[in-house]
């Protein structure tokens, strides 16, 4: 059995008098590609910040890497890599600069060459390696934070909406990457309200709705997940 990389057990949030998320449990396992789908308010980002140590649980209890959420934060943290809907890097710097930038901060040591092989394999052209951020689109900067996770060696990535904003060519080469580096071990888990595109890279769905996940798909044998029973079960529960 693979090892089980993130876990929620009864994961439970409210803040005041509303249930943000209601005893929710799923486990994600190494090289996986889970996605967490469902419209707005479903409770998708909560899920993800508890992960991330910025939301607290009510109830119940959040695992990344074997570490406890409430315990172990700080040393989760250092481990994985977290990709937010909009990258935050810094316009002024090249991409290589910055990458040699947050390099710099979690005190890791990297070669130029080893810099060029990450920027190579993410498919960035090396005519923008040295050109200011400011100048990179969307699918450009994700490619430099991608790159940043591959030379920090995270065995986790967060992803926050990836594909929101991109151009269908922009997603077919995010997907491929995540792809690839999901069958070199890497665990990914993502939310997003895009049936198609989680239906096209995930190995497992949970839909999620009002904070309870109320249904699980599977890829099985095929080569992505069946979009029209996805869109049927998302559908029913944002006509409501």
């Amino acid at each position: 059995m693979q090892s089980e990389i993130i876990v929620a057990s009864s994961l439970s949030v409210r803040f005041n008098e509303q249930t943000v998320l209601d005893d929710v449990s799923f486990a994600v396992r190494k090289g996986e590609v889970f996605a967490l789908l469902g419209g707005n308010g479903a409770g998708k980002s909560t899920t993800l910040k508890t992960f991330l140590g910025t939301v607290q649980p009510s109830a119940g209890s959040a695992m990344v890497l074997g570490m406890s959420v409430a315990d172990e934060i700080s040393t989760i943290r250092s481990k994985v890599a977290y990709l937010p809907e909009s990258v935050t890097l810094y316009g002024h710097l090249s991409g290589v600069e910055n990458i040699e930038y947050f390099l710099s901060l979690a005190q890791i040591s990297r070669t130029s060459d080893e810099i060029a092989d990450a920027l190579n394999r993410v498919a960035l052209q090396s005519a923008a390696w040295n050109r200011a951020m400011s100048h990179y689109s969307k699918g450009m900067r994700q490619k430099v934070a991608i790159a940043l996770a591959l030379l920090r060696e995270a065995p986790v990535l967060f992803l926050d909406e990836p594909t929101s904003g991109l151009d269908p060519n922009a997603i077919d080469e995010f997907n491929q990457l995540i792809a690839a580096l999901a069958s070199e071990g890497t665990t990914v888990f993502m939310v997003t309200h895009d049936v198609y595109g989680a239906c096209q890279i995930a190995h497992r769905i949970a839909l999620l709705d009002q904070g309870k996940i109320v249904g699980m798909f599977e890829r099985g044998e095929a080569s992505h997940i069946d979009t029209e029973a996805v869109h049927t079960a998302f559908s029913a529960r944002n006509k409501r």
